[in-house]
């Protein structure tokens, strides 16, 4: 098995979801990161209803050639010293040992929006996410619906 690649970080701006809409091209990839999107993926829906808020940031994960291989969005959460992360993506090809440089990039773009902490939601049935935040320092708050809520402080 090879060393994970190393990814960095690209603000969504200007705001452009054809990227995002060939990352989350197959049916399971797109329920994985929103169940309640419609399939095929639909660039309109997601400014419209999932990526809406005037203050919501997106980022694409880039390998080393610059192409995009992964997605989040930082939501404003419970006041805006918080950021709520959300529609976390990693194609297949590059989640091998991605999932703490994905975390760390999310931190630092919270803390870079001003962020004192970074909540979660991950479902319980999601081992390598939950580990992954659970390794990378988050604490679980509460279980519920299948879905646990997580909260890691970044400053």
């Amino acid at each position: 098995m090879s060393a994970p690649t190393a990814l960095t970080l690209r603000r969504n701006a200007p705001f452009d979801l054809a990227p995002l809409a060939r990352l989350l091209a197959e049916e399971a990839d797109l329920a994985l990161v929103n169940p309640s999107a419609k399939h095929p993926f639909d660039p309109l829906e997601w400014q419209e209803k999932w990526l809406n808020e005037l203050d919501d940031e997106s980022f694409y994960l880039l390998d080393e050639t610059g192409n995009e291989v992964g997605f989040f969005a930082l939501r404003v959460g419970i006041g805006p010293e918080v950021r709520h992360l959300v529609y976390v993506f990693v194609a297949e090809a590059a989640r091998g040992g991605a999932g703490e440089a994905v975390t760390q990039l999310a931190e630092q773009a919270a803390r870079d929006l001003g962020a004192l902490s970074v909540t979660l939601k991950v479902e319980l049935d999601n081992e390598p996410a939950l580990r992954t935040y659970q390794s990378a320092g988050f604490e679980e708050l509460g279980r519920s619906r299948g879905m646990a809520t997580m909260r890691r402080d970044v400053e």
